[in-house]
């Protein structure tokens, strides 16, 4: 039993791949009343039928927000994939969970969350921090590390051509899989209290030098790092057809893992899910199909 087993919990982006495992993670775990905020509830009827309560939650529509945080006592917030649009999203969500009576709110933010013009993705988060630090609600910031899936965007290519190109001077990044954050964020609805933040990781900061070693080990072909400075991967990133806006933000991310913030390592996927989280290699192993393009 955990300490809040029989409240009302709320988990919004529930048809994506972390709202889902979360929901999933909660039935398992015994919690009693369950409601799946989706923009598209038919999605979702299988939960329905394992006694999930389904109401359309569309970010994009704040008309649907009071009903969908009616009588929630806990709220699981999934940051949403509207990128550029996600601070006026996330604010409005916290304000109708606050008019809505919410005790404790729980969100899926980023590492080093900042609002410097560089950091990427972060400023977005570190804004929704604050707005949520002010709200007056009790919270769970849960900062997920960079997640173990992001790997098999481009394992392929990179093993196929045999080069990882990285930032000089990296240091490493805590992976941690979609699904060890998305029961950490279940075990915190079920069980945190007071004010927190958190950073989610895997067990251990893989440098480039390591996961090209992973590549090499599980391909059985030669994975060698490049290593470049930021103006070079970006502009080689372009080249390759990635637009620049996006190639900035990858850039952002592996510029904090020279700066250590992508390295930091907690027990806190275990103290919320009594697991401990698994290891890049490992995922790597159970999903080599897709590192062979």
């Amino acid at each position: 039993m955990s300490a809040f087993d029989n409240v009302p919990f709320l988990v919004t982006g529930a048809s994506g791949h972390l709202g889902r495992i979360a929901v999933e993670e909660l039935l398992a775990r015994g919690a009693t009343t369950i409601i799946a905020g989706t923009r598209d509830p038919s999605k979702l009827a299988d939960l329905s039928a394992k006694g999930v309560e389904l109401r359309k939650l569309d970010f994009n529509d704040p008309a649907s927000l009071p009903a969908a945080f009616a009588g929630v006592e806990r709220v699981l917030l999934v940051s949403t994939d509207g990128v550029g649009a996600r601070r006026a999203q996330h604010e409005a969500a916290i304000a109708a969970a606050k008019q809505a009576g919410v005790r404790h709110l729980v969100y899926t933010s980023a590492p080093a969350a900042r609002p410097n013009a560089d950091a990427g993705l972060n400023p977005e988060h570190f804004w929704t921090e604050i707005a949520l630090a002010a709200s007056g609600l009790g919270f769970t910031i849960l900062r997920n590390h960079m997640y173990a899936e992001n790997n098999l965007a481009d394992a392929a290519h990179v093993i196929a051509s045999g080069q990882l190109f990285g930032l000089i001077g990296d240091r490493g990044t805590a992976y941690v899989t979609r699904a060890d954050a998305a029961r950490t964020a279940a075990g915190a609805l079920l069980s945190a209290e007071g004010d927190s933040i958190e950073d989610v990781t895997g067990p251990a900061a893989v440098t480039n030098e390591q996961r090209a070693a992973l590549y090499a080990d599980i391909s059985g072909k030669p994975v060698a790092v490049v290593p470049l400075m930021p103006a070079d991967l970006k502009a080689g990133m372009v080249a390759a057809g990635i637009p620049e806006g996006f190639a900035e933000v990858l850039v952002a991310f592996q510029r904090d893992a020279v700066s250590g913030h992508h390295g930091v390592v907690t027990d806190v996927v275990e103290r919320y899910t009594g697991r401990k989280p698994q290891a890049l290699g490992d995922f790597l192993r159970a999903n080599k199909a897709a590192l062979a393009g």
